[in-house]
């Protein structure tokens, strides 16, 4: 057993994004977190997900769209949350978009395909971290409406999976409360008797 592989996995946590600074990682490094995040389950080889990054000026460009869309959808926005939505993307130096795409196949149900999606998410996150960047995965009110993923360049057809924001952290990360992983198992013991 690789015992430091095995600390890293029960001490990985999730850094706060506005903690997150310069500098991200670069092209070269990018292309290896893309890299890792592609070799997950993937029943079917279908690729299902595809990865958007956000970085230098397309994060201020997002979050000018951002704001816009929201004040379309709701009105004008008081200042401080104006400046919420401005600043979504450009907290962190890169965040990488994982978008669920449609792939059809006649025997893989959709949900195997959005899980695929999902592991390719957490692979990204835990490859960022090995090159000694801090991660956070959000999702948002962006990712549940139609228009708030065509501003962020998602099909009408594809969904979120996550927006992983990605950039150096130093110090330590304040751990959140966990399950008790004894708690979360069991043998089986036959059909479900309610």
């Amino acid at each position: 057993m690789n015992e430091t592989i095995m600390d890293f996995l029960l001490t990985r946590t999730s850094v706060p994004v506005q903690d997150l600074k310069a500098p991200g990682p670069d092209d070269a490094q990018i292309a290896k977190i893309i890299a890792a995040a592609s070799r997950v389950p993937d029943h079917g080889k279908l690729a299902p997900w595809r990865f958007i990054i956000y970085r230098g000026e397309a994060r201020e460009e997002a979050g000018r769209r951002l704001v816009a869309l929201a004040e379309e959808l709701e009105g004008p926005l008081p200042e401080g949350r104006r400046m919420k939505e401005q600043t979504r993307f450009s907290r962190a130096p890169v965040v990488i978009g994982v978008v669920s795409t449609p792939k059809h196949h006649p025997s893989i149900p959709d949900w195997e395909k959005f899980l695929s999606g999902g592991m390719a998410a957490m692979n990204l996150m835990i490859a960022a971290n090995a090159l000694g960047f801090g991660t956070n995965l959000i999702t948002n009110w962006y990712s549940d409406s139609p228009e708030g993923r065509a501003v962020l360049g998602l099909a009408p057809d594809e969904r979120v999976v996550g927006f992983v924001h990605i950039g150096t952290f130093e110090g330590p990360v304040q751990d959140r409360p966990r399950p008790d992983p004894a708690t979360l198992y069991a043998d089986y013991t036959g059909p479900w008797q309610g």
